[in-house]
């Protein structure tokens, strides 16, 4: 049970700092995508680790470590190609 409701407050927290996001409306392209993919990474770190029993703060921070790295790649290719 104990499980259950860490997951569910985990869910909650996640929705939240999501939502605070949306104040975030004067960012660049390179720090939009970059954001974002750090916040997608965190959440897959995050549920990856509940799933699989590992540290969910060890997770969401790997996650969101690669996920901004991986947003700024993205954004620099797509800068390069011309958009």
């Amino acid at each position: 049970m104990n499980s259950k409701v860490s997951t569910i407050r985990m869910t909650a927290i996640a929705a939240a700092l999501t939502l605070g996001l949306g104040a975030c409306s004067d960012l660049s392209n390179t720090q939009e995508r970059t954001l974002s993919g750090g916040a997608i990474g965190a959440g897959v770190g995050a549920v990856g680790t509940v799933v699989t029993g590992g540290c969910v703060a060890c997770g969401a921070a790997v996650g969101g470590a690669v996920g901004a790295a991986g947003g700024y790649i993205y954004d620099q290719h797509e800068k390069s190609k011309g958009n």
